[in-house]
């Protein structure tokens, strides 16, 4: 059992909250080109319906999970959430592998 278990039963209309992404023009927002900016906010500071509306609009969970798996950088808590809400390894996010390799340069 997952937190997003009752998302196939949730029949609400969602949307994304225009709060997460205050400083961009939401009439002409690209949704589809900046999918990792959404992604990356909805994990950080969304409510629920957020995640719902993101599966919605993204194609599901499993490709929000690729979308996750895309995001540059993410703090060490939003990777601990992520990877055990949606079952990834940190070996898959993009945001861990450039961390390590950013620590291997620093302390080499």
């Amino acid at each position: 059992m997952t937190i997003f278990d009752e998302y196939k039963n949730y029949t609400d209309e969602v949307s994304i909250s225009p709060s997460l992404l205050w400083e961009y023009n939401l009439s002409d927002f690209d949704w589809l080109k900046s999918r990792k900016i959404v992604a990356q906010r909805i994990i950080e500071r969304g409510w629920l319906k957020d995640f719902y509306a993101a599966f919605k609009l993204y194609g599901g969970i499993e490709s929000f999970r690729e979308i996750i798996k895309e995001i540059p950088t993410l703090s060490d808590r939003d990777m601990n959430f992520v990877c055990s809400a949606f079952n990834l390894k940190k070996e898959e996010l993009k945001c861990y592998t450039r961390k390590q390799l950013r620590n291997q340069l620093l302390n080499s």
